[in-house]
């Protein structure tokens, strides 16, 4: 009877499939992303690039209204912009990346909530922040099918290099000039690229959401790399599914249900997992103290 009902909303409705099979493209391509940007410690910065690009998402819709391919290239546009400013301030001033990140992807918000206000009513900055997911056709999906192929295509390309630089960055330094930044730049072109294909369905504040949250919670249950990139795009294929179902049978905006599942997920894995989970922590610390009694 469960079987059938977390079936049946996929088999009936070809919205529904539309959105399961969009959710699952982007999970492939986005999780290891947010792998690799939470073993840099860059895991803030998804969040502010997923902001950053709402101010191009807005001029292309005030140039082309709801224009799927003028949005995403105005908010890719964007988001290399303020990854390329954000960049350039932390080189010329004592400011760390995430502090120029920040001050760029709040005023980044501002004005692209700004935008979308001159031209749009309420139902469009919603449907620009928060994505409509239920509504994706085939024109989106074909889009988020080629960002998932390339971003996996160059994954696999600059693998080596992203694990080097995310657990030895100063080799990479001292060996090869330039290198680094020309490895840095090409990651963060990728997060930017699937922010924006996670927009389409998802929003702006709620793509990242897909991007992070699986990967967090994956590290807490593996500490090998290949393992924990399964484990989170395997969150992020339950957390698509399930927040779709909870979606259509509580009848709740869809992409706000599978960031929350992804959500309910890591608090799981925070609590449950074995590489520093909360419970494995309260064990321990109960074993120290009887063996100290003893």
């Amino acid at each position: 009877m469960i079987l059938h009902d977390l079936i049946t909303p996929f088999a009936s409705f070809g919205f529904m499939r539309r959105a399961l099979i969009s959710c699952l493209a982007l999970t492939v391509s986005t999780t290891p992303l947010g792998v690799f940007l939470l073993l840099r410690r860059m895991s803030l910065v998804g969040d502010a690039l997923s902001h950053a690009i709402l101010p191009g998402v807005a001029i292309g819709y005030l140039l082309s209204g709801m224009s799927l391919l003028a949005m995403g290239i105005g908010g890719f546009v964007a988001g290399l912009l303020v990854a390329l400013l954000s960049g350039w301030v932390t080189t010329l001033t004592p400011l760390k990346e995430d502090a120029s990140f920040a001050g760029f992807y709040l005023g980044s918000l501002a004005l692209g909530v700004t935008l979308v206000s001159l031209k749009g009513s309420s139902v469009d900055l919603l449907h620009v922040l928060f994505g409509s997911i239920l509504a994706v056709d085939g024109e989106a999906m074909e889009c988020i099918g080629l960002i998932a192929g390339f971003t996996l295509l160059m994954l696999a390309l600059l693998y080596r290099a992203l694990v080097i630089e995310a657990f030895d960055g100063a080799f990479l330094r001292v060996n090869r000039r330039g290198y680094p930044r020309l490895i840095h730049g090409l990651f963060l072109g990728l997060v930017v690229l699937n922010l924006v294909a996670g927009f389409q369905i998802l929003g702006t504040l709620m793509s990242v959401g897909l991007m992070m949250l699986p990967a967090v919670a994956a590290r807490c249950w593996s500490g090998r790399l290949p393992l924990i990139l399964l484990i989170a795009a395997a969150i992020g294929f339950l957390s698509a599914w399930a927040g779709l179902v909870w979606s259509f049978y509580a009848s709740l905006p869809a992409g706000p249900s599978i960031v929350l599942s992804a959500s309910l997920a890591f608090f799981f894995s925070v609590v449950f997992g074995p590489r520093g989970g909360i419970a494995v922590w309260l064990r321990k610390r109960r074993e120290v103290s009887h063996y100290g009694e003893r």
